[in-house]
């Protein structure tokens, strides 16, 4: 038979109260804590690490510029000033050396004198107090060294001074030799005062070399520092658009699951709810992720069970309309076949043989009704305490005789210390015995049916466990994955004479005990069912329904 469509995804209030009625009454496992790093967090550190690097590339960018207005400053109103005002004081005695030159040919001595004098008294102490005053502006707020060198250049311009404050003796001496008219003294007066002259022009000199050598040492450390402070620049700005571009891929890889989420939503509002894997991603957005897929799943689920509700309720429908239709009828052929064969009495071969083919197709009908009413009933079940390895070997043993009937073998595993489970005994012994028959007919030629009961998780001492498990496996010719995915949807059978409803009760009596069933394919061949019950149901489920 041909594959049944698949259910149309439920509307979206549908869903929702579907969702929270496959969920509701079922334990939830409480997820361990795990230390992670959230998107936000991420996002944020990428970006502090761009802004560091940022920031420190500005922060020496604003060093440097401040470090070279500092420089600019300086040489403004300090090493300008200063190498002004020697080459002023160098070039003050350079004029006086040549006014000597020519102080004994002058022919007005008188105004020659007063040239000397006025130089003497304002132009020379004018000179050396621009020198020491650029020196104090230069050197007066610098670093330790650079004071230390301010006052010795102070130290050497006051020295120089006071070994010309000698002059001013000199020149009147110079000027009375000249008025007595005494050319020999005059003469070496004035040789001393030239002597004298360049040798202040001399040291002058030294201390405006030594200024421009500082100023050619700045310029040169500028220059350094410009150069350091380009290739500085350079790979930073290289390193922030590096870190730039790292971030901007982190930060799309860490938000491309959201994406993916999305385009899944807009997939399942299409109504595909088929399972897709989630991408592993230990913050929120994969937590988003792992939501939504397990909210998609559960959906599905929903949907699944919704679907097959339905058809169960129409079964039921069908099911009251064939016990009011077929069962009366059915009751009144096996009351007159009694009635026949009493009245019959000795029977020759042919009239029994038609006789018992007639009573076993009204027996077939009859037990296809019960089936039927069964669905429709959906009685909850009647939890009491019981042993389930009792049960599951109670059901074993009174199968026996018909397992043993066609050569099956039939081994029982009842794990040891198995905690006392609420269930209905009379719905679980239904359930193991179809599964039992089911096992039966699929090793029409004799097997080996392993029957077991074990605990579900680890006991610890004092603490018994919460889940059951019972397999059911036989070494028969075992299914394809196609027909076990249907295994369980309502008039689904691979039998020639089946129904398809066997199976579908079986679910529906393990569900309501709130627990599962699956098909596994067992290796090398046959089939494993496997029913996890509850040892305690939720209590929605162990509430007994009122009395009508």
């Amino acid at each position: 038979m041909s594959p049944p469509s698949e259910p149309d995804p439920l509307p979206a209030s549908s869903a929702a109260s579907a969702l929270q009625a496959s969920t509701a009454g079922t334990p939830t496992a409480s997820a361990a804590p795990r230390s992670r790093r959230t998107v936000t967090q991420r996002v944020t550190l990428s970006f502090l690490v761009v802004t560091l690097a940022f920031s420190l590339v500005a922060g020496w960018n604003v060093f440097a510029l401040r470090a070279a207005t500092h420089e600019a400053e300086l040489m403004r109103t300090g090493y300008l000033p200063l190498a002004l005002a020697l080459r002023d004081a160098v070039l003050g005695q350079e004029t006086w050396s040549t006014q000597l030159n020519h102080v004994t040919t002058a022919r007005n001595p008188t105004d020659t004198r007063y040239w000397f004098n006025s130089t003497l008294a304002v132009g020379r102490p004018r000179a050396f107090a621009a020198v020491r005053e650029a020196l104090a502006l230069a050197f007066g707020k610098q670093s330790e060294a650079l004071q230390r060198l301010g006052a010795r250049l102070e130290d050497e311009t006051s020295q120089i001074e006071q070994s010309l404050q000698a002059d001013r003796e000199l020149i009147a001496k110079l000027f009375d030799a000249l008025q007595a008219r005494d050319a020999n003294l005059a003469e070496s007066l004035r040789d001393e005062l030239v002597r004298r002259s360049q040798e202040g022009r001399r040291r002058l000199l030294g201390l405006e070399r030594e200024v421009t050598s500082s100023i050619d040492a700045l310029l040169d450390e500028a220059r350094a520092r410009e150069r350091f402070a380009t290739r500085l620049l350079a790979v930073s700005v290289t390193f922030t658009v590096l870190v730039g571009l790292l971030v901007a891929l982190h930060a799309r890889r860490l938000l491309l699951p959201l994406g993916a989420v999305t385009q899944r939503a807009q997939a399942v509002a299409r109504g595909d709810l088929t399972p897709r894997p989630v991408v592993a991603s230990n913050d929120e957005i994969g937590e988003l992720a792992t939501t939504f897929e397990g909210m998609v799943a559960a959906i599905a689920r929903a949907n699944a069970e919704l679907l097959s509700s339905e058809r169960l309720a129409a079964i039921g429908k069908m099911a009251a309309q064939v016990t009011h239709e077929v069962r009366n009828p059915l009751s009144s052929l096996a009351l007159n076949l009694e009635l026949l064969e009493e009245e019959l009495g000795q029977r020759d071969g042919e009239v029994s043989a038609l006789l018992d083919s007639v009573k076993a197709e009204v027996e077939r009908l009859t037990q296809l009704t019960e089936k039927y009413l069964s669905l429709a009933r959906r009685s909850r079940p009647d939890f009491q305490e019981e042993d389930l390895g009792s049960v599951v070997s109670e059901a074993l043993q009174s199968a026996q005789p018909e397992l043993s009937k066609h050569a099956i073998r039939s081994e029982l595993d009842i794990e040891a210390g198995l905690p006392p489970a609420a269930l209905d005994e009379m719905q679980i012994r239904q359930v193991l015995l179809n599964l039992i028959r089911n096992a039966r007919e699929a090793m029409s030629e004799g097997g080996e049916l392993l029957v077991g009961v074990r605990a579900l998780g680890p006991q610890s001492p004092g603490r018994s466990a919460k889940r059951l498990e019972i397999s059911v496996a036989d070494s028969g010719r075992g299914m394809d994955e196609q027909t076990r995915r249907h295994l369980f949807e309502p008039f689904f059978t691979t039998k020639r004479n089946g129904n398809g409803l066997g199976l579908a009760i079986t679910q529906e009596i393990v569900e309501a005990h709130g627990g599962k069933i699956r098909c596994e394919r067992r290796e090398p061949h046959g089939t494993r069912f496997v029913i996890e019950l509850p040892v305690r149901p939720p209590p929605q489920l162990s509430e007994r329904p009122p009395e009508a």
